[in-house]
């Protein structure tokens, strides 16, 4: 497998640090608000790395974070009325309600900035001791002229940055590069003991701690969005091999910026969008299925036009996943014909197509072209007079390969089933006797419910609107 590091800039072959094994952390949310599409990219573009690197074998321990101490949520609290820790675990609930709808399944670890404040202290503790820290009053900063591989992972000197940065007359700062690993407490913010005072941490300094707490001083992979790249990533660098001495992350994963409508997403420009926005139009597994249909380190322009082009590719997908479904039900004990074996021995040639574009830097773009290849062949290959056997390997090649990207995996509603089959067994009854009034009553109250009735050769079958 060969993934784009960012480091090196360029594809590289992945060789974990521990056979077997993989250890991976990727940047997660602030929770001061519900997250927006941009955020949606990496979570979604990490929960798929994760679940290709567990379906070729792997044992991956996987941490993605929550910034639960920040100016951000502070503001929130005073805007709410709410204390700043009742505004974070407002939303880490509201974070998994969205992401449980997007497919993403929960991190090895979510750790919190707020349970980790030792482990802070002593890697600040670490770096002062090494010269690479300074206490000015109570808040202590990173001296980044100390640490000379500071913009090896964005590709800039220090004397560029520094030419480049914005000097405030009041700043306390030896250079203006320089960043806050603890800050003095201010009234009305929370507060913790520490050997500079009482005060809290700064923002880059949390994944460090935490990474190196839960997976070691050397991971394997640490991803994010594009725009963590500087500086939050590469003060995470100064950070960890400053204070042990040893590389931070072999590989280096970033995904790239989304436009909405051609335009960066602002909020000043009204094309802001969280993803609880969206869920009221939307069905959000279709925006997982608009972002995995792009190279994950392709810029992406969002609109409701694409996006409702990708529900409509995945209705594709689920068309074809139910329609599995249904000839199994009606399948007879069929013997499974020679025809039927040699179709069946064809489709390891899918499985091939999608690992190898997975394994080129995770390629979900062409992975589903993969997967719909397959969709065509299963449509045209199946139907009523089909084996169970046939049936079945169609059926678990698809799961098998929609699972890797989490697409296609819910199930029809059982009790929705019911009730649908009731009305129409009562509407097949109606058209018998020529009931057409009463036919299509029950088919504009299916309607009504949302329920589409098609009726084909196999018999009548029903999908959602």
């Amino acid at each position: 497998m060969k993934l784009y590091n960012t480091l090196t800039q360029k594809k590289e072959t992945f060789i974990p640090i521990e056979k077997g094994k993989v250890r991976m952390y990727a940047c997660g949310p602030t929770v001061y608000n519900y997250f927006h599409i941009g955020n949606a990219r990496p979570f979604i573009v990490f929960d798929v790395l994760r679940r290709f690197l567990e379906y070729t074998g792997y044992e991956v321990t996987f941490i993605q974070n929550f910034t639960d101490v920040d100016d951000k949520i502070i503001n929130r609290s005073h805007e709410e009325g709410i204390t700043p820790k009742e505004v974070s675990e407002k939303y880490i609930h509201e974070y998994f309600v969205d992401a449980d709808a997007l497919g993403i399944h929960r991190a090895s670890a979510h750790p919190k900035v707020s349970e980790h404040i030792p482990e802070i202290i002593d890697m600040i503790k670490t770096l002062e001791e090494k010269g690479l820290a300074y206490n000015i009053d109570g808040n202590v900063y990173y001296h980044v002229d100390q640490f000379k591989a500071y913009g090896k992972l964005s590709k800039q000197s220090i004397d560029d940055l520094k030419s480049g940065a914005r000097i405030d007359i009041n700043d306390e700062k030896k250079s203006p590069l320089d960043f806050a690993l603890w800050k003095k407490k201010k009234a009305g913010e929370p507060y913790w003991e520490s050997p500079w005072g009482q005060g809290r941490p700064g923002w880059h300094i949390e994944c460090s701690a935490m990474s190196k707490k839960l997976l070691g001083e050397t991971i394997d992979i640490h991803g994010g969005g594009q725009d963590l790249i500087f500086p939050h990533h590469e003060n995470e660098i100064a950070q960890s091999e400053g204070s042990c001495g040893k590389p931070f992350a072999n590989y280096w994963v970033h995904n790239g910026y989304i436009n909405i409508d051609n335009e960066k997403m602002s909020k000043s420009k009204g094309n802001f969008f969280t993803v609880r926005d969206i869920a009221k139009t939307f069905d959000l597994e279709a925006v997982r299925m608009f972002l995995l249909m792009a190279h994950y380190r392709s810029p992406v322009n969002f609109s409701k036009a694409l996006l409702q082009q990708a529900a409509t590719a995945l209705e594709r997908l689920y068309t074809a996943k139910y329609q599995m479904v249904f000839l199994l039900e009606k399948a007879a004990n069929n013997m499974v014909s020679e025809a039927e074996k040699l179709w069946i021995a064809t489709l390891d040639q899918y499985k091939k197509a999608f690992i190898e574009t997975m394994e080129d830097d995770i390629n979900t773009a062409d992975a589903i072209s993969v997967i719909f290849e397959l969709v065509r062949d299963l449509n045209s290959s199946l139907d009523e007079h089909s084996s169970k056997p046939a049936l079945l390997a169609g059926q678990t090649i698809f799961r098998e390969l929609t699972d890797v990207l989490g697409l296609a995996v819910k199930d029809k509603e059982t009790n929705l089933d019911a009730e649908v089959a009731a009305l129409i067994e009562q509407r097949q009854a109606a058209r018998k006797a020529k009931d057409f009034k009463r036919s299509d009553e029950i088919r504009d109250e299916l309607l009504a419910k949302g329920i589409v009735l098609e009726d084909t050769r196999e018999g009548v079958k029903w999908k959602k609107a």
